[in-house]
């Protein structure tokens, strides 16, 4: 079984799951009951939002005959070990990221994001259009798990930093929490990475445990308190451009289910992802309104030498992960060849309008 579920196939589902009349007593008790383990904080906003939204949505465009129980991260397993969980049989589903699973598979951070990699609306384009998810499914085959877009918290900031950072020399040392690629790239840059999960970045920021701190973007920044231990925050974030959230389901559970409902799920996921990123991309323009506003917060442009050194060392990262394997190698080509496809028509388009509308 592939998982891809035809657009035509799952609308249609959708369709007869709104339509249907109240299920009959049989039905209403439930076929299945999901566990859903996460990576967040219960009720983070945005990803611990989506994971909650994309349960009761299963719920209700199956009529009730799927429900799904969400665990939020450490209540059932922790933060970073959803991916075992699904594959083991702990949970039947997970909503998390593909970023933290570049120790099992060198490949698996690209289905989130890369450091100069594609931007929210070129990341979709990949999945759907140019062969990403079927790439995305080679990768997690063999582990038993079946992936879906999820959520999106859009494009990601550089950081919070105790101390500013006016060019490459100061990175030397300088102890930053960030995960996934961006991680090797702020290694090569001089800083040491540190990988800590959601809910541990702002103790060990405020105990000076690690200097910086990259999370998200202003909406989940905001609901932090970041700002409450420094004042310096930095953009744009080139090692996160997209935040694709993932919905992993164990294939074994999700083949127990009859067609249709099989296909709502996939339904569910594909309106969670829209839905979240419109969300994200409004709520975190709203929230840096009131950072800067309330708490007196300016975003300040990471260094032009760093950005310069950062994108050199993107493209060396992304060609040794190719050479890890055939399968990495696959996913990187499709990668690069979508994003200088699309690259090259919103700096036609976008670029060019954004710079005009700003005057």
């Amino acid at each position: 079984m592939t998982g891809t579920v035809s657009r035509r196939r799952a609308l249609a589902a959708a369709g007869a799951a709104l339509a249907a009349p109240l299920a009959s007593p049989a039905l209403a008790k439930g076929l299945a009951e999901w566990k859903m383990v996460t990576s967040w904080p219960k009720n983070l906003p945005g990803p611990g939002l989506s994971a909650e939204r994309l349960a009761q949505s299963i719920a209700r465009l199956t009529d009730g005959r799927l429900t799904v129980k969400v665990y939020a991260a450490g209540e059932l397993v922790p933060a970073l070990e959803c991916f075992d969980a699904v594959s083991g049989g702990t949970a039947e589903m997970a909503h998390t990221a593909a970023i933290y699973w570049q120790g099992k598979m060198p490949a698996a951070p690209l289905f989130t994001t890369a450091p100069f990699g594609l931007t929210p609306l070129e990341h979709m384009i990949w999945i759907d259009q140019a062969g990403g998810q079927a790439l995305w499914e080679k990768l997690y085959r063999p582990f038993g798990v079946q992936p879906y877009m999820g959520g999106n918290t859009g494009f990601s900031m550089a950081g919070w930093f105790r101390r500013e950072v006016n060019g490459l020399e100061d990175l030397k040392g300088l102890r930053i929490r960030v995960v996934g690629l961006g991680g090797e790239i702020y290694r090569r840059l001089g800083a040491t990475p540190v990988s800590l999960p959601t809910g541990e970045v702002l103790p060990a920021l405020q105990a000076g445990v690690v200097d910086a701190a990259e999370v998200l973007a202003p909406y989940s920044d905001l609901a932090f308190g970041y700002h409450r231990v420094t004042k310096t925050y930095y953009g744009p974030g080139f090692n996160k451009p997209n935040g694709t959230g993932e919905a992993i389901v164990s294939i074994k559970a999700l083949e127990a289910l009859p067609a249709d409902l099989r296909d709502l799920v996939a339904v569910a996921c594909r309106q969670e992802h829209a839905n979240a990123l419109t969300l994200a991309e409004w709520n975190n323009a709203s929230s840096l309104e009131v950072l800067k506003s309330t708490h007196g917060i300016g975003v300040k442009p990471m260094p032009a030498d760093i950005l310069a050194a950062a994108a050199r060392h993107g493209e060396d990262l992304l060609g040794d992960i190719a050479a890890r394997d055939a399968v990495s190698r696959e996913v990187v080509d499709s990668y690069r060849a979508t994003r200088l496809r699309t690259g090259g028509w919103l700096r036609i388009t976008q670029g060019s309008f954004l710079d005009a509308r700003q005057g």
